[in-house]
């Protein structure tokens, strides 16, 4: 419950006459942001001298994230252009195909059907017919039957697919046998149409009676509608007329035609329509057979693979049995259909018949009696099978383009405009086509067989089509599907949406391919959100920050939980990053990082909250920082901690990363201050009102290094501040299911939209735990550039498969997504805490632990993800040492954590629906390569050397072996600086030898040909980096940095491997490493430890044996000693010099002091009342195996940290006595600024306590356990070393043994053939000879693993780079594309605009009257500046607005559309800029949104709600009725004075106390710590929950 606060009111601005000025606002809404606010209470006006107005504007630089990206973002909206167009034509044209060809098809099933036949090749002058014999109609029924059933089999796989690998439900006897009966009447109403309805009427017919599908869908449409639905009466009017419609459509050809035939029209209409019955029914019906259904509907979101499963193969043989049926019922032999089937698709003849010149064309009934003339002609027999692939791809890509277009939000244009467009183009086509065979039977002579055609109208005439072919009727029956289908024109779904969430069947209907588009898609796939319901969720929270809902929400989540809010299903995001020894530039781009998290959050909160837009990507937004070992002995003082040089640079940066941001000068609020358990807290409120909460870890109070820090954030965030809220179990359910923990570094640099993305995966899949974007490295330096490659083939290649095949096995924690519900689960965040006991955790756990988290959550059966357009970038190491510590972690801790994976394989199948068996043969592949990667370098480097050099592969051997033995060799004895050095020595040498083994390798692929198998897998290999960078354009420049990489391939492959293994006990971070501040008596203590074993290294000599008790000093004296000009000096016979006297009583005090002090340790600590400690101890009392508080241990700590006071401490005044929860050194620090100290309520510092004892208390130094555990490390890494070096070595023998012997071992390689001519004059004779490449035992090797490894990844690479534009593509927006702003209306252009405007509104920079830095060039421009007016302007007094709602404010006030006598009325956007339209919309909202608010206001006053509010008079700030001189007044008859004064609020502040305001005194007014002056935080009154805190200016200032 927040805290509410009773301070003082600042008496109201007035202007220059007394009035209210609209410019003047309160401190805690525009504070000036200077230190003088905040040592005192008064307000200060910023002033400026006159000689001293020249100002240094921050200038924007545009680096990393906000590098100019213009290009390619005009590339982006080229391609969305062309998606649009390119996906309208495939789904227009394959629609178009598929219904042709099916009309095509069934016009060839007609038992003795005749057609007039080509006369060119038989006759000019005679007429010929053809009818069709029983082989060709069995074809095509064939052909029928595979095109229905192809689509059904796919929904067979899909359904066993997700039944076998994930999970599902089965559904309920009564529920399964009704879907088991509508899927039923769908296959045989289909089976009717095709065989029986479309046959006996022509194809435009067959065209428009397509049409007539929807009679099911429109009655269960018009039962579902409710009473809530606006505009109910016309829309049911309109229903009935579209159902009327419909129905005419089945009777009217009956009934015309008067054939018996034509009766099974209505009944195969309606049972294909009950296959769309489920996404027209509604569980809030009013009807409850409707009701019931819906229920049925709900059920088969979880059951409805499972019941496809079955259904699909059902469906198949039912239509298949219906069309044996129908084939008996024409008096055929049903068993033709197997007997000829050879036949139908082979080849065979087809009799033409010639009509003599007295039938007039007409071919008589008795054929065979008559004398007739025929001719055999030989049967297209193919022409079905191409007919048949047109039809199965025409419809497979409308369904595959059409749910592309719905992905990525061009369903308007590209999906259901085709669709609505295809019967009528058909019809087209159709009347154009049949018209034309009618009048020339060989005008498709070259096309078509002429024995083949469309069921044509006899005596067809175009001008008598619009009466005889019924085409108004048509019309009707064209408008009615429209608008039963209107759903398809107006979606709600989100980016990326999955299938289930797209369309209700798995798959679609192939034979009905358009009506299967517009009726499958899902008509509920969102809820409805309304603009009103914002109010609703006003009242919900009781806090006017987050007055939203996310239209994103996923409603069938939580069915039949009326106990959840709408409010629980906002997105909230907390920013969880790390901090320990950043530099400023890194911090700078972290925190401009923040900053813009921060401004885009805020644009969101005001234009929901003001503009009253919903926005789809709206979200909560906190940001925590964890440091590590944030504090170090204080300057004044040994026993008192001051934060060091790192928190003070964050401090000090803070104001310069938020002035780059918003391009103006601002200096924030100082932070305040919060004494806790675990160290301090430091709590920003940024410009866009969000948190940033910097906590303090003293690593003597708290475990410090990452993990642990993951693990405080974890349990604070998910444990503390979400489970022990007073709400139901559902609503914390759903709130933690929108919960995100964004983790980052803190250099990270990234921009808002790359956490939008990732938020968008994790909305389209809640099986998604975790998800990471693409990592880009920043510095500079040639390790800097192989980084670059390194990362650019990493993620192009092998993330994007492990994302394709499987799942990502590590999101790295600079710049990764979490779900806070997937961390909650079991074995996850409760094992993350697990302390490391063996030496195998301290690699694993500790060394990468954003590995091992993941793999926590894919042993969960979570799913990790990879999104490439979410981009973040991070600084690397630039140096060489750096590197190599910091992949001297990397190695053996991924290395650990996909062995831990792979072992548990088996189970982690089992439960983990995304990795399967094929995916960890892949990982075992890849890790096989991995220990095997040294090995196959050396191999690689022996062979090259051959080729290179001209040498025999055993020379070849043995140089290459001595190095890496003695580099061995190195690793093992001497120390890190040394092994470094070598690999960098050894790292330069192999870079100049793989030049030299280049060259040599390209001239021997020039002796070799292209067709050799290394200058195969060589441009196999380059061509996909290529390839793929290509495909990476904005990252394109990346692949330069390949030569790099080519040349460190034997240093990073090979040394960092060996230097890796053979450290794997060292355990230490390795970077960003500083020397720690230490105390006077540690140092004493280290240098008495220093002498002690200089002395213990003497006496172990022989000469310090017998030279003992001559003297215990170090400086040495000799007998023999001589020196050249002082360079050296030799001492021979040395001895130490005799120590006098006085010295050794100066060691009996010391020993005797110390003696002393610790008695009188024991004595306070037995008579505690007889000794009071005068000084604040800092050391923790527990040790690593009791977390009791012993006396024993106090003891010891005190006596250790006491022994060594000075006598200035004792002679000193009494300290003053310090607690680190109340007043400890740090927070009078001055460089901490002169922030508001603050304290933790009693609850979350017992929180803090009950954590650190339970998981978090540092662990002591033990030299004993130290000890063990540097043994244990030890003796791992010898067992890894022996494992690993024992199976390279295995693998060298083998391939090289092989290698030695390759005249009998190799395969010959069919490409590259040589062809040696040789001619021999004596015996003139020819030779010619052929030469053979070989495959090597080496080459085999690296054919057949890697170029393995290389084709999967490439080919994974392209899906994953489809998908990654499919998201860049659903994000973009195309303004030109849409409707233009003239054609929109007020709110359309509202809406449309609404975060940009209050971007622009909200901008802090020119608010204060600042003027832009104009950096144009040019003469006129810069003549045209305004230098010395700008300057005088600058001079002028005023008061700074620090917050960016107030900016938004203080413009949106001033809006109004006549331009000319308010010439304050800002500048919008650039292309909104000054527009009339723009201004009108945004001032009719602005009334209308100060109406509402008004109302909300008189509602509250005189009513008791659930706050325990009520009713009093309306009293202003000073306890007096308020004045009723009114202030500016809008069209909406509401002071605009008042529009931000609810419930008493701020604007009395704003405008003084005669804004004619009125207030309640039921709220009290806060001016909370974020300065939120225009918001109000209502809390129960609770009169048994007050707690007093400091008194402020004599007042008593309390929390309720």
């Amino acid at each position: 419950m927040s805290a509410v606060r009773h301070r003082p009111m600042a008496p109201p601005a007035t202007g220059e006459h007394g009035d209210s000025d609209d410019n003047n606002f309160t401190d805690d809404e525009s504070s000036p942001l200077t230190h003088d606010i905040y040592g005192g209470s008064q307000r200060t006006i910023q002033e400026t001298k006159g000689w001293d107005v020249f100002r240094d504007p921050p200038i924007k630089i545009e680096t990393g994230s906000t590098a100019n990206q213009e290009c390619l973002e005009l590339t982006i909206k080229i391609l969305k252009i062309f998606a649009y167009i390119f996906t309208f034509i495939i789904v227009l044209t394959g629609g178009v195909i598929a219904k042709g060809t099916v009309l095509f098809m069934t016009s060839q099933v007609r038992k003795d059907r005749k057609i007039e036949y080509c006369n060119k090749d038989l006759g000019r002058d005679k007429t010929f017919v053809v009818r069709l014999p029983e082989e060709e109609r069995i074809a095509w029924i064939w052909a029928l039957v595979i095109a229905y059933s192809l689509p059904e089999i796919g929904s067979l796989i899909r359904s066993v697919r997700i039944c076998f690998f994930k999970t599902f439900k089965v559904p309920k006897t009564g529920h399964f046998l009704f879907v088991w009966m509508m899927e039923s009447f769908s296959a045989l109403g289909t089976a009717l149409l095709m065989f029986v309805v479309l046959p006996q009427i022509d194809a435009i017919q067959g065209a428009m009676l397509t049409n007539c599908l929807c009679v099911i869908p429109g009655i269960f449409g018009l039962l579902s509608r409710t009473s809530k639905e606006g505009k109910r009466f016309i829309k049911v009017i309109i229903d009935l007329a579209a159902i009327a419609a419909q129905v005419t459509g089945l009777v009217i050809w009956p009934l015309l035609e008067n054939r018996r035939e034509l009766w099974v029209i209505p009944v195969a209409c309606v049972m294909i329509s009950c296959g769309w019955w489920e996404n027209y029914v509604s569980a809030q019906s009013p009807l409850g057979i409707v009701r019931a259904l819906g229920r049925i509907k709900e059920e088969m979101h979880n059951t409805r693979y499972f019941c496809h499963m079955f259904l699909s193969i059902w469906k198949i043989l039912l239509f298949f049995c219906v069309t044996l049926l129908i084939y008996w019922a024409n008096g055929e032999e049903p068993s033709n259909l197997f007997s000829l089937y050879g036949d139908a698709f082979g080849p065979h003849k087809i009799i033409v018949y010639e009509l003599p010149a007295g039938l007039g064309g007409v071919l008589p009934d008795t054929l065979e009696s008559a004398n007739i003339d025929t001719v055999d002609v030989d049967a297209a027999y193919n022409t079905v099978v191409y007919v048949l692939l047109l039809q199965i791809f025409g419809a497979y890509l409308c369904y595959i383009f059409g749910k592309f277009a719905c992905k990525i939000l061009i369903q308007g244009f590209s999906y259901a405009f085709p669709v609505s467009l295809t019967v009528p183009i058909a019809v087209s086509f159709l009347i154009a086509a049949c018209g034309i065979r009618i009048d020339d039977p060989c005008f498709f002579h070259d096309t078509i067989p002429d024995y083949l055609f469309f069921t044509s109208p006899s005596n067809f005439r175009f001008n008598n089509f619009v009466t005889e072919q019924m085409a108004w009727a048509w019309i009707l029956w064209l408008l009615s599907q429209t608008w039963i289908a209107l759903h398809i024109w107006t979606p709600k779904c989100e980016r990326l949406a999955t299938t289930e969430k797209l369309f209700v069947r798995p798959m679609y209907s192939a034979l009905l391919i358009d009506q299967s588009m517009a009726l499958n898609r899902r008509r509920d796939d969102q809820a409805d959100v309304k603009t009103e319901d914002l109010s609703d969720i006003e009242k919900e929270k009781g806090d006017e920050y987050y007055e939203t809902i996310s239209v994103h929400t996923d409603r069938s989540s939580a069915p039949n939980k009326p106990s959840i809010k709408s409010s629980d299903n906002i997105t909230r995001i907390y920013t969880c990053a790390t901090m320990w020894h950043e530099t400023k530039d890194e911090m700078i781009e972290f925190l401009k990082s923040i900053m813009r998290m921060d401004e885009d959050q805020c644009a969101r909160r005001v234009a929901q909250k003001y503009l009253r837009v919903l926005d789809p990507d709206y979200y909560e937004f906190e940001t925590h920082i964890f440091f590590d070992d944030a504090f170090e002995i204080s300057d004044h003082s040994d026993d008192d901690i001051q934060c060091n040089r790192f928190v003070k640079l964050l401090i000090g940066t803070m104001d310069e990363a938020a002035s780059e941001i918003h391009q103006t000068t601002i200096r924030l609020r100082p932070p305040k201050k919060y004494p806790t358990p675990y160290g301090g807290r430091l709590v920003w409120t940024l410009p866009g009102k969000t948190k940033f909460i910097a906590h303090l870890k003293d690593k003597d109070r708290i475990r410090h290094r990452k993990r642990w820090s993951q693990v405080m954030y974890m349990y604070y965030l998910l444990g503390h501040r979400l489970m022990e809220l007073p709400i139901s179990v559902d609503r914390k359910d759903a709130i933690a299911e929108n919960t995100y923990l964004l983790t980052l570094d803190g250099d990270i640099d990234f921009k808002p939209n790359a956490v939008t993305l990732l938020v968008d995966l994790m909305k389209k899949n809640r099986n998604l735990g975790a998800a990471c974007g693409r990592i880009h490295p920043v510095g500079s330096g040639p390790m800097v550039w192989y980084q670059l490659f390194e990362y650019a083939i990493g993620h192009w290649l092998q993330k994007a498969t492990e994302h394709m095949i499987g799942c990502v096995l590590c999101s790295p924690g600079c710049f990764s997504l979490f779900r806070g519900k997937a961390l909650m689960d079991d074995n996850v965040m409760k094992k993350y805490t697990t302390k490391p006991t063996e030496a195998r955790h301290y690699v694993q756990y500790d060394q990468g632990e954003d590995r091992w988290l993941c793999t926590l959550l894919l042993q969960r059966g979570y799913r990790v993800e990879y999104s490439a357009a979410s981009d973040a970038y991070t600084h690397c190491p630039e140096g060489f040492n750096e590197f190599y510590n910091q992949r001297r972690r990397w190695v053996p801790s991924t290395i650990a954590n996909i062995m831990d994976l792979l072992g548990d394989a088996k189970r982690t199948i089992k439960i983990n629906d995304n990795i399967s068996l094929l995916y960890v043969f892949y990982q075992m592949m890849l890790m096989g390569g991995t220990i095997l990667g040294p090995g196959t370098i050396f191999l690689m480097l022996v062979g090259a050397f051959v080729a290179a050099f001209r040498i025999d592969n055993w020379t070849s051997f043995h140089y290459n072996i001595v190095p890496i033995l003695a580099f061995m060799v190195i690793c093992f004895t001497c120390k890190s600086n040394i092994q470094l050095f070598v690999a960098q020595v050894l790292s330069t040498c192999y870079a100049l030898i793989m030049m030299a083994v280049i060259v040599g390798t390209a001239l021997q692929l020039g002796e070799d040909g292209i067709g050799s198998p290394s200058a195969i897998f060589l441009i196999s290999m380059v061509g996909s980096f290529f390839i793929a960078a290509c495909l990476h354009p904005q990252e394109f420049w990346c692949i330069t940095c390949g030569l790099i990489y080519l040349l460190s391939i034997p240093s990073m492959y090979l040394l960092l491997i060996l230097y890796s293994i053979i450290n794997l006990n060292v355990v230490s971070w390795g970077t960003r490493e500083v020397v720690a501040k230490k105390t006077k008596k540690e140092l004493e203590a280290e240098k008495k430890a220093a002498e002690e074993a200089k002395k213990r290294v003497k006496q172990k000599s022989m000469l310090g044996f017998l030279q003992s008790g001559i003297g215990d000093n170090d400086d040495e004296e000799g007998s023999i000693e001589f020196s050249l000009a002082g360079l050296f000096r030799c001492v021979f016979c040395t001895h130490g010099k005799t120590s006098d006297e006085k010295q050794q009583l100066t060691s009996i005090a010391e020993s005797l002091d110390t003696i002393k002090t610790r008695i009188d340790t024991i004595e306070s600590a037995v008579d505690p009342h007889g000794h009071h400690a005068s000084r604040h101890n800092r050391r923790r009392t527990t040790s690593s195996g009791s977390k009791d508080h012993h006396l024993l241990t106090s003891v010891a700590e005190k006596s250790g940290d006491e022994s060594d006071e000075s006598d200035s401490d004792t002679s000193a005044e009494p300290k003053q006595e310090r607690d680190f929860l109340t007043n400890p050194y740090w927070i009078e620090d001055p460089d901490v600024r002169k922030g508001e100290v603050d304290f933790l309520s009693s609850s979350e510092i017992q929180f803090w306590k009950d954590l650190i004892d339970q998981y978090l208390y540092p662990i002591d130094n033990d030299p004993v356990e130290q000890a063990r555990i540097a043994s244990d490390l030890i003796e791992l890494r010898n067992k890894s070393v022996f494992a690993f070096f024992m199976a390279n070595a295995l693998f060298v023998l083998i391939v090289f043994l092989l290698q030695l012997n390759k005249d009998k071992l190799h395969i010959i390689w069919p490409l590259g053939v040589k062809t040696n001519i040789t001619y021999i004059e004596e015996t003139s004779e020819v030779h010619i000879s052929k030469e053979y490449l070989q495959l090597e035992p080496i080459g085999l090797v690296f054919v057949f693993f890697f170029a393995l490894i290389l084709v999967i990844q490439f080919t994974a690479m392209l899906f994953h780079r489809f998908g990654t534009l499919s998201h860049i593509l659903a994000s973009t927006e195309l303004n030109f594309c849409k409707k233009k702003s003239e054609d929109l209306t007020q709110d359309q252009l509202i809406d449309k605009h609404a975060v940009e405007i209050v971007k622009n509104l909200q901008r802090l920079q020119g608010i204060d009257g600042d003027y832009d830095n104009d950096s144009g060039s040019g003469p006129d421009r810069i003549a045209r500046r305004k230098t010395i007016q700008n300057l005088e302007k600058a001079r002028q007094p005023r008061r700074q607005i620090g917050t960016l709602d107030v900016a938004f404010k203080k413009r949106f006030l001033k809006l109004t559309a006549d331009a000319e006598n308010n010439p304050a009325t800002p500048i919008l956007t650039r292309r909104l800029t000054m527009r009339a339209e723009t201004i009108r919309a945004l001032e009719v909202r602005k009334n209308s949104v100060m109406a509402e608010r008004r109302k909300s206001a008189m509602q509250t006053l005189g009513a008791k709600n659930e706050y325990g509010i009520s009713a009093v008079p309306p009293l202003n700030n000073n306890g007096a009725l308020p004045n009723q001189r009114s202030g500016r007044v809008s069209n909406a008859g509401i002071s605009i004075k008042d529009v931000f004064n609810v419930n008493g609020g701020p604007a009395e502040q704003i405008y003084g106390s005669n804004g004619g305001g009125t207030i309640n005194q039921g709220y009290e007014h806060v001016i909370d710590e974020d300065g939120d002056g225009n918001s109000l935080r209502l809390t129960t009154r609770n009169p048994h929950q007050v707690s007093w805190g400091q008194n402020v200016n004599g007042n008593n200032t309390g929390r309720l």
